[in-house]
Parts: structure tokens; C-alpha cells; sequence
């Protein structure tokens, strides 16, 4: 499974973005601001940076924060306990990419639905790994 993840719009203390899985969108997301590390790594702000475009392996694994199994996006440079997650702003986020299936505005740092896009996600992801697929984001 291959989840594609376009940022479409870059606000000072947000990013937002559409999510695909296998080349059909799922989701709406908000991050926090897209820093271009990948340019300029020396930018990176603990808590209010996006993570690098590039593309990591998924897992789910247990979260201690949130108490209970969430999606895992592995091997980021720079940043460890990087999830998706359900949240409706940049502010509910240190570096993880959050969901929603409802987006009113392209530069309003709000999704809405979070925990329904979140529940589909997780769920499509947890039945490709069952199966032992490989899933793997792509972030552009």
C-alpha cells in the first residue's frame, strides 16, 4: 500500500495537504509549517516543524501518549514518535500529520471529521499489514 501525501498549502505555523492511498484521495491533512528541511535542515523548530518530503515506512504501533495502537511513520530524520493521528489544527500536533475528511478552506489550518478519516486510515492500513504488505508514505 502507498500512501502520497501533497502539501498544498504553506501558512506560517501550518501546513495543509490532501492524502492518497494508492492514488485515490482519503483525506484531508493539517501539519505544522513545512520548514524545507530537506533544503535546510538547520531550520527545524522542536514541536512546530512538518517533517522532510521523502518517503518512510508505516507501521501501527502502541502510542504511550495516547494509549493505544496508532499509525507510526519510521525512519524520519531528526524526529522520533512521528504518528498519524485525529486533531483539527497545527495546534494539535508536535510534528505528526493529522487527518480529516472535511476542509472548507485551503489556508485555514482546520480539518474537520478527524477521528472518522483517522478510524478509515487506520483500518486500511492495519488490513495491509495483516496481510504483510508493505506500506510506505511518500511525502512531496
Amino acid at each position: 500500500m502507498r500512501l502520497k501525501l501533497f502539501r498544498t498549502t504553506n501558512g506560517d505555523d501550518f501546513t495543509e495537504g490532501k492524502l492518497f492511498v494508492d492514488d485515490v484521495q482519503e483525506c484531508y491533512t493539517v501539519e505544522d509549517t513545512d520548514r524545507l528541511l530537506e533544503l535546510f535542515p538547520q531550520e527545524k523548530v522542536y514541536g512546530k516543524t512538518a517533517i522532510p518530503k521523502g518517503i518512510y515506512p508505516i507501521t501501527i504501533t502502541y502510542s504511550n501518549r495516547f494509549k493505544k495502537d496508532l499509525i507510526s511513520i519510521n525512519d524520519v530524520p531528526d524526529f522520533t514518535g512521528v504518528r498519524i493521528h485525529s486533531g483539527n489544527s497545527s495546534k494539535d500536533t508536535e510534528g505528526c500529520i493529522i487527518v480529516g475528511l472535511v476542509n472548507t478552506q485551503d489556508d485555514d489550518d482546520w480539518v474537520g471529521q478527524s477521528r472518522l478519516a483517522y478510524s478509515k486510515l487506520h483500518t486500511k492500513i492495519k488490513n495491509a499489514l495483516d496481510k504483510e504488505e508493505k506500506v510506505t508514505i511518500e511525502i512531496v
